[in-house]
């Protein structure tokens, strides 16, 4: 039995991180739900104010995930693995990041069209942001973590999804886009945005293996 399993039966383990996780969650649900509507509209002021809600919610995801690294360093009994912790808080991360980075493309780049790539990918990224979010809400729950694989199981499915709206969309910004500087633009937005999805797996594959560490 690892170490830190048996200093569970008799110490309680630090409760703190699950608020600051469902927090994170929180805020990464918001800016894709942000960024989804930001995709819905051709006017350029509110793609700015968009842009600038969404790097809030960054911001303010980036402060909870410090302070989980400071708790981190902190607490003696953790209620799974202490890398798993740091992996958990470092991937929910990079997908706010990469979130605010399409919505900073689409701000800086102002492509004179919103293909209907991004606003399915878009909508990928809601979805996968919402499954992340049951699925750590249920992290404190193990005992039945079949919501939890549920959830997962979901977001590997819309990575897959995403997968395929962005090679089928390379394809049509290739047969049909004339403007090169636009193809450039839309493709780099395109796959800003289909790194969302793949992060959104790696905090998948991370909540899987915890599920495994405590079975």
């Amino acid at each position: 039995m690892k170490l830190n399993k048996i200093f569970q039966i008799f110490v309680p383990t630090e409760q703190k991180f699950f608020p600051l996780f469902n927090q994170n969650a929180e805020y990464i649900v918001k800016a894709a739900v942000l960024l989804n509507q930001m995709l819905m509209t051709n006017d350029p002021t509110r793609v700015e104010g968009f842009h600038k809600n969404i790097k809030e919610y960054e911001h303010l995801a980036d402060n909870v995930t410090h302070q989980i690294f400071e708790e981190l360093n902190t607490t003696f009994i953790t209620p799974f693995d202490r890398d798993d912790i740091q992996k958990l808080a470092s991937t929910m991360d990079d997908v706010i990041d990469y979130i605010n980075g399409a919505a900073q493309k689409i701000k800086l780049y102002k492509p004179k069209r919103f293909p209907k790539q991004f606003v399915d990918l878009s909508d990928l990224i809601v979805q996968a942001t919402r499954e992340i979010q049951v699925a750590i809400n249920e992290l404190k729950n193990l005992k039945d973590p079949q919501k939890i694989k549920k959830s997962c199981i979901r977001i590997n499915e819309i990575e897959n999804l995403a997968d395929d709206v962005f090679h089928f969309g390379i394809t049509d910004f290739f047969e049909n886009q004339l403007d090169a500087i636009e193809l450039i633009k839309e493709k780099d937005i395109l796959s800003t945005l289909e790194k969302a999805t793949d992060r959104a797996e790696d905090v998948s594959d991370v909540i899987k293996t915890i599920i495994v560490k405590l079975a």
